[in-house]
């Protein structure tokens, strides 16, 4: 075992198996875009992308103040570099792969959006739930953006071995999984760069679960080197 994964698996046993407690999640969503106009000989404008994060605590703010999260720098990223996208976070804390799909068909009439962040499964591993089921749910919220005309990533994540080492290995690899058969882009682990430093301890609040703020950009540079292809 190599030093980064020693120092991720201290990380790890550290992480207590509870499950998340439920909080409110606020939502990122910016104004609506202007739709595109045609100017003199200019031809039309693209339609304006939208970005529709479904996640779970560490994508909702739990435990942080609102606008320091993941999702929202993502959005004063790509303001930031003129990329002309609004994002909706509906991200919600203590959230199953089960209860983003059952959530997604209606956030896809609503928002209509061109790109998909998937980040749910965390909790499926805490409450220890069939990996099959987890992988089915995935499957179908990737088809389901498929569908809808929204390119879709996959955003991954590891647990601690508190379920055995072998499912929480086979948990790892259902996302690897997943996005292989179903041909999308996939982010291994949205806290590689974070859980394996050497003073990780000292970047996750008081539950040794959640990122502090300073996480939070780190985490972004993760999806960002995955999300910004397909925009």
């Amino acid at each position: 075992m190599n030093q980064p994964q020693m120092r991720r698996r201290e990380w790890m046993l550290h992480c207590s198996a509870c499950v998340v407690t439920l909080a409110a999640a606020g939502t990122l969503a910016g104004p609506a875009a202007a739709q595109g106009r045609t100017e003199g000989s200019a031809a039309p404008a693209k339609a304006p992308r939208r970005i529709l994060v479904l996640g779970d605590s560490l994508s909702a703010e739990y435990g942080l103040a609102r606008g320091s999260g993941w999702v929202a720098l993502l959005e004063q990223r790509l303001k930031t570099q003129q990329l002309g996208a609004e994002v909706i976070n509906a991200s919600i804390s203590g959230d199953t792969t089960s209860g983003g799909r059952s959530r997604l068909p209606a956030l896809l009439r609503q928002h209509r959006p061109t790109h998909l962040i998937i980040e749910l499964g965390g909790n499926d591993a805490l409450r220890g739930l069939p990996l099959k089921m987890t992988r089915e749910n995935l499957k179908a919220m990737i088809q389901a953006g498929k569908d809808a005309g929204a390119k879709v990533m996959l955003v991954g994540m590891q647990i601690p071995p508190n379920m055995g080492a072998s499912y929480a290995r086979d948990f790892e690899n259902s996302f690897k999984t997943v996005a292989q058969e179903e041909k999308v882009p996939l982010q291994p682990f949205l806290l590689a760069g974070v859980a394996d430093r050497a003073d990780a301890i000292e970047w996750f609040q008081g539950d040794r679960i959640h990122p502090l703020a300073k996480a939070h950009p780190v985490m972004l540079d993760n999806v960002w080197k995955v999300l910004r292809p397909l925009l």
